[in-house]
């Protein structure tokens, strides 16, 4: 279901639309969501109850910051409208949720009016002070950058890309880079790093809002190495990427365990302020490359507190841009083992005030979490609303690996059962 409001700018979609169909839909009509999260699968239900960012965020906020308004069945069975004038305690606790305080059914969500194209500047930086300065300088300045993004290949080694809507193809190139054909895009722009010089291209919008589907970031170099070959491409090229979630059919327990053990997904949201310390933190813990970069604002909604609110410095000012850190792959520290490092992971990032995404795995204990994420209007939602503690269980317990435990201890525990 989508439904567009035009004289109000939103559209009413359920939560099971994905981003995909969302742009398609959305673009034909001269439309777009004002944060598109990158790849293709991904739900608006997840995005909401989970966390969604892309590279306008610096601008928009968080997916969740998008949202005008949500409609939820409780625990009870009621049916109830979420906006900040309605029921507004319940609307700035639903993001972040995981479904425990009730059923999404549906979400309206503003679009502003979209360019055919994306004007992308690639440069190239050498320095970590340089990577972070001018991340951070493009990232801040909202009104002439429509989108940031930064692709970190090492330490010292990084592309910062600002994107602007645009009407017309102008000096530079076109490039098509969502065609099945083309290189994967963390690739294509490792050729600027190397060429050691900036440059300008014109990317259709859609092309650019889906530019990492193709290649899932950098990770489906891992299930197919071959994958970015040209020949790969041009035969096999469109039926990639594969469903990730049929793959995992494909395991042994060998092989899950190994991933368990040493394979990394996992974003962190800091503060921008603590860029250079968290990239130095990953090269040194993790040395995992490349990072991907996306500044994001954590809105102060005017003092509503829900599990996350921007940061604020000893003396109470509020900064409200952080930046996303993911990481995924292999890393490539001697020893490494998630068990160790996730849960010191954790620890740093609770003590520079940044939140991890929780579609990834935390080693964290409930104290830990706690002080991550803010629970004081959940904890009296729950208490307030009928039969919520009874139904569903709280969001540690469903996305710790502590509070539900790994697959292969669940299945330990099945067996000695």
């Amino acid at each position: 279901m989508l439904e567009i409001d035009e004289h109000r700018g939103i559209v009413r979609v359920e939560p099971l639309a994905n981003m995909g169909q969302i742009s398609r839909s959305l673009i034909s009509r001269g439309w777009t969501l004002p944060v598109v999260p990158e790849l293709d699968s991904l739900t608006v239900g997840g995005l909401i109850m989970g966390f969604g960012v892309e590279t306008s965020s610096h601008k928009y906020g968080l997916f969740q910051h998008i949202c005008e308004a949500f409609e939820i069945v409780t625990a009870e069975g009621k049916l109830l409208k979420c906006t900040p004038s309605e029921n507004p305690d319940l609307f700035y606790q639903i993001p972040w949720s995981h479904g425990t305080l009730g059923f999404l059914v549906a979400a309206e969500l503003k679009i502003i009016p979209v360019k055919k194209y994306v004007r992308l500047h690639y440069r190239p930086v050498y320095t970590l002070d340089s990577m972070v300065s001018v991340f951070e300088h493009t990232s801040r300045d909202t009104k002439n950058n429509d989108f940031v993004e930064g692709l970190v290949y090492g330490c010292d080694r990084a592309v910062i890309m600002v994107g602007n809507f645009v009407d017309a193809v102008g000096p530079g190139s076109l490039n098509a880079i969502g065609r099945w054909y083309k290189p994967w895009f963390y690739k294509h722009v490792q050729t600027y790093l190397e060429r050691r010089e900036p440059g300008v291209e014109y990317v259709p919008v859609r092309d650019y809002y889906h530019r990492h589907t193709r290649g899932y970031f950098w990770a489906m170099e891992e299930i197919i190495p071959f994958g970015n070959h040209p020949i790969f491409r041009a035969l096999l090229g469109w039926a990639v990427p594969p469903r990730i979630e049929l793959l995992k059919y494909t395991e042994t327990q060998t092989t899950q365990r190994l991933r368990e053990k040493f394979h990394v997904i996992q974003d962190m949201l800091m503060p921008i302020r603590h860029l250079k310390q968290s990239i130095e933190y990953f090269d040194a813990h993790f040395r995992l490359y490349p990072l991907w970069l996306s500044p994001m604002a954590i809105k102060d909604n005017g003092g509503q507190r829900g599990f996350v609110h921007p940061f604020r410095t000893e003396d109470g000012l509020v900064d409200e841009m952080y930046v996303d850190i993911g990481a995924y792959g292999t890393p490539g520290k001697k020893g490494f083992d998630n068990a160790v490092a996730l849960p010191l992971l954790g620890k740093f990032v609770i003590e520079h005030q940044g939140y991890q995404a929780l579609y990834a795995r935390t080693f964290m204990s409930r104290e830990g979490f706690r002080m991550m994420f803010d629970h004081a209007g959940y904890d009296l939602l729950r208490e307030r609303l009928p039969y919520c503690r009874q139904a569903f269980d709280e969001v540690y317990d469903k996305v710790s690996s502590k509070g539900r435990g790994s697959p292969v201890e669940m299945r330990r525990m099945e067996k000695a059962g």
